[in-house]
């Protein structure tokens, strides 16, 4: 089953419980996936949905630290629970260490030795960890290793 099929049966079983955060949760990703349908006019693979649901997730972060300046503690509580919610549907995110041994190898096999090499061992990262690490993260491990 696909990611876009497993959204609309969650949403389903969402609005079966009356579980009202994860059908708003599921509903917004769903938009947000026919949004990038529409202006691209292309219907979005398992790794396009991936995409969608990474920014979706990292737009709550953001929001997320804003609500935490502002005090807004009961807010916080729903975007974190917005956040869980989403999380569900990406792939066991990797470690710290397994990252580090992802970019080590990229690093070798590369060959790359300064940080004017970091866009070209990101280009090759970034597709590999689709969904399975922050690119922030992904990017940050780089830099340490190539600076």
């Amino acid at each position: 089953m696909g990611l876009k099929e497993q959204l609309n049966e969650d949403m389903k079983q969402a609005m079966r419980a009356k579980d009202k955060n994860r059908l708003s949760a599921i509903r917004m990703v769903r938009a947000a996936v026919r949004d990038k349908e529409i202006n691209s006019q292309v219907e979005l693979d398992d790794d396009g949905v991936l995409e969608v649901i990474a920014s979706q997730i990292k737009k709550r972060k953001d929001a997320l630290e804003q609500l935490r300046q502002s005090n807004r503690d009961g807010l916080v509580e729903a975007e974190m629970e917005q956040i869980n919610i989403l999380q569900e549907f990406l792939p066991a995110q990797l470690s710290a260490e397994e990252i580090e041994a992802v970019v080590t190898d990229a690093i070798e096999e590369l060959g790359a030795t300064s940080m004017r090499d970091m866009g070209k061992v990101m280009g090759k990262l970034v597709p590999q960890l689709r969904g399975k690490a922050d690119n922030s993260v992904v990017s940050q491990i780089v830099r340490q290793k190539l600076g």
